[in-house]
């Protein structure tokens, strides 16, 4: 029955609010430097972002979906951006949303909740491979170690923890969603 409710509840916050919520078109932007059949390198730009980790009964998404919401000393709502990223840090599992570009360091809201801070992520190069279906953890292992496998034929130097990326709702249809694993890496 809870299972039930988090959908519900999702169902409604994507689909039927009346607010400006729901995943817009603007993306972290990127340079594609290498592209083969299974990966391409990307290089990314410094990107502003509000994370959280895992902690209390509240989870992540709820958290900074929270914060964009206008839960933050501005009152402001933010659109939503993709894509929403996952990584492990110091043991527990960090979640961010990418701010909309019009916003840097100095006029974007503080959060309002101390387990929930304004980060900037260090750009740089990621390799990336794309899949679609469920954003399940065993979807996201598979591509992984096919990323993994891929790079280490290809010489080319992990510098990062796994970063999981998702583009969609829940309420796409799984041949319809976009998700990707991703490393930073160290290009020669």
């Amino acid at each position: 029955m809870k299972l039930f409710k988090f959908y519900f509840v999702l169902f409604c916050i994507f689909c039927i609010s009346p607010y400006p919520i729901a995943m817009s078109n603007e993306e972290a932007p990127y340079d594609i430097i290498k592209k083969n059949e299974v990966f391409e390198i990307r290089k990314y730009a410094d990107r502003l972002a509000v994370e959280t980790s895992t902690s209390g009964s509240e989870n992540n998404f709820r958290k900074l979906f929270n914060y964009i919401s206008g839960r933050n000393k501005n009152n402001e709502k933010i659109s939503m951006t993709t894509p929403v990223t996952q990584v492990e840090k110091n043991g527990s599992m960090t979640m961010q949303f990418y701010l909309p570009s019009k916003y840097n360091s100095s006029n974007a809201p503080n959060p309002t909740r101390e387990d929930v801070n304004l980060i900037t992520v260090e750009g740089g190069y990621y390799a990336v491979i794309r899949y679609s279906g469920r954003a399940s953890d065993k979807n996201f292992v598979k591509h992984l170690e096919i990323l993994e496998k891929e790079l280490q034929k290809n010489n080319i130097s992990i510098i990062s923890p796994p970063i999981r990326a998702t583009y969609d709702s829940p309420f796409t249809l799984p041949m319809n969603r976009r998700n990707e694993a991703m490393f930073k890496v160290k290009i020669n």
